[in-house]
């Protein structure tokens, strides 16, 4: 393990990290918050930090190893979620406690969504700028690291993609260099951010809404300046527009990279995971206006507004409501927190178990039934006209089981320390999919729980994040051996 290679990397991210708490520091100068030296101070204690991290070994030159790949990995969102509360602790008017303002931290980072503060409609709109941006952040982070970093380590949303997967995104990189590849990706996210910036502005949302929103829409955070969240702006056409770019950002953005590259729309059609999930999307949608309707939960067209705004909100785990759903029919929270158990694209800002996965996963359940039928047959599974190999199906089945089991560890824990089953059920679920609200007490906030299921959903946000087996990798005694 090379501990000085992974101090040297850390400081540099913390100290770039401290710069993006200038904006916040403009932000409230602007809006006349007074909450500028709070930023302030939380950027001096960012940067020495990272200083005090990096100079020492600033002149190492060694190699990044596998292991030290994934110690970074692990660290990129634990340590900038520790050093993101800082803001939150300082800050006038808020009063959050050390484990509150690390809860609210994390579920930025991680595209959670998750929060425990109320009243943001009254909150200085620096303090809301910054929950917003650290989503963005977060996005991009997972983008590159999902697509440029961890394939490097052998493991992560591309490898596995282009494995399982053919089609456009099979190439082993989609430019020559990772640091060109990085920059690729970021400008397809900053123009996508901005492009919904605009619409949001354009459809009549404040100019700071609109870039607050954009941040937490292609994002997939969910975060919101206003405590009805999209439900505030009471305008279809922002609604839409919501939900157009939700979708959007739940795409591989390495698809989006080759479809502007080749300026060919029918790179996005003759992708497997991409017509998944679509489909999901539209069978979702008619499943959730069809109930929505025959309970009489709204008239039709209402129906029709809520039910694809909050089904395409939750499956690509942005978080995002127009309504209270937790009021609805307890069918319909289920299922729909069924769907965010798939979330987003490999490679996608989206959250939950990824949707090539799932396929897989259904694919193989219909090869078993067949060699129920055929004992002696022997059936590939594929993913467009391309098979998939048995060791790639074992480690979405092994991904799986994984994933599955640390749910019900953590929901029992929850359990454990006093809250009720459905709230413990959603919490969880909502937390390891990087969805945000649930139902229970936490259908609105997560302020009310207590500190022990706060640091058990934290590990949860962190767990979902980075794919179960990054993180737990570290617990292993093997990792940490000679």
């Amino acid at each position: 393990m090379h501990f000085t290679v992974i101090s040297r990397i850390l400081g540099i991210l913390l100290m770039l990290f401290s710069l993006t708490l200038i904006p916040p520091v403009l932000v409230s100068l602007w809006f006349h918050d007074h909450n500028q030296v709070s930023f302030l101070i939380a950027f001096i204690i960012t940067f020495a930090a990272g200083m005090v991290a990096w100079f020492p070994v600033h002149n190492v030159k060694q190699d990044l190893r596998t292991r030290d790949g994934f110690l970074v990995t692990a660290l990129f969102w634990t340590v900038l979620g520790l050093f993101g509360s800082l803001p939150f602790m300082f800050s006038n008017g808020l009063n959050l406690s050390f484990t509150n303002a690390v809860f609210e931290s994390l579920s930025g980072l991680t595209t959670t969504g998750a929060t425990v503060i109320t009243g943001l409609d009254t909150l200085p709109k620096s303090i809301l700028y910054y929950r917003q941006q650290l989503q963005w952040l977060g996005g991009i982070g997972i983008i590159v690291i999902a697509v440029a970093i961890l394939p490097m380590l052998g493991i992560g949303g591309m490898q596995l993609y282009r494995a399982e997967t053919p089609g456009p995104v099979k190439d082993s990189k989609l430019t020559p260099r990772i640091t060109e590849t990085a920059k690729a990706l970021f400008l397809i996210y900053l123009s996508l951010t901005v492009v919904c910036a605009l619409s949001y502005w354009f459809a009549g949302m404040s100019l700071f809404d609109a870039i607050c929103h954009a941040y937490a829409t292609v994002a997939i955070g969910g975060f919101s300046t206003h405590d009805a969240s999209m439900g505030f702006f009471q305008s279809e056409t922002i609604h839409a527009i919501c939900v157009f770019f939700m979708v959007v950002s739940g795409i591989n953005f390495a698809l989006h990279f080759y479809s502007w590259q080749d300026r060919r729309i029918s790179n996005y059609f003759r992708d497997p995971e991409f017509q998944f999930y679509i489909s999901a999307i539209l069978v979702g949608c008619v499943l959730t206006i069809f109930l929505l309707y025959h309970y009489d939960v709204f008239n039709f067209t209402d129906s029709v507004g809520h039910g694809i705004f909050q089904l395409v909100s939750i499956l690509t785990t942005t978080g995002f409501t127009t309504t209270d759903f937790s009021a609805w029919p307890s069918i319909l929270p289920f299922m729909l927190l069924y769907f965010a158990f798939m979330g987003g694209c490999a490679g996608s800002t989206g959250g939950g178990i990824k949707v090539i996965r799932i396929l897989l996963i259904f694919k193989q359940g219909i090869r078993e039934i067949h060699r129920l039928i055929h004992p002696s047959a022997v059936i590939p599974i594929k993913v467009g006209s391309t098979s998939v190999s048995d060791r790639v199906v074992d480690a979405v089945w092994g991904f799986f089981s994984v994933y599955v089991f640390a749910y019900f560890m953590m929901f029992l824990v929850l359990v454990g320390t006093g809250l009720d089953v459905i709230t413990a059920f959603f919490a969880v679920g909502a937390c390891i999919n990087n969805l945000g609200p649930g139902l229970g007490e936490v259908a609105t906030h997560y302020g009310d729980m207590n500190e022990t299921a706060k640091w058990v959903l934290c590990f949860a946000m962190l767990l979902g994040r980075l794919e179960v087996f990054t993180l737990l990798v570290l617990f292993s005694p093997m990792f940490w051996r000679r």
